[in-house]
C-alpha cells in the first residue's frame, strides 16, 4: 500500500504529526484505536469521513517508520 499518497505532514496542523489526508486526525489516533481493540468497522462507524484505505495507511506509515528505526539502530 503507498500511504505517500494518504498520509500528510503540515507543520501548522496537529502540531505538524502524521495526519490522514489533511484531516486533523493522526495516524498515532487511529493507531490507538486499534491497540486499544476496535476494528475496523468499529473505527470506520465512529469517524464515517475515513476508509478501510485509510487505516491501512496507518499501519504501513507505522511499518515503515519501525523499518527504518531499525535501519539506523543497525
Amino acid at each position: 500500500m503507498q500511504y505517500q499518497n494518504i498520509i500528510t505532514i503540515e507543520p501548522g496542523k496537529q502540531g505538524g504529526k502524521p495526519c490522514i489526508r489533511g484531516m486533523r486526525i493522526t495516524v498515532y489516533d487511529v493507531l490507538s484505536y486499534l491497540a486499544s481493540g476496535m476494528t475496523y468497522q468499529e473505527i470506520l462507524d465512529d469517524f464515517p469521513y475515513l476508509t478501510q484505505e485509510d487505516i491501512i495507511a496507518c499501519l504501513s506509515y507505522a511499518a515503515e517508520r519501525e523499518r527504518q528505526t531499525l535501519i539506523i539502530q543497525l
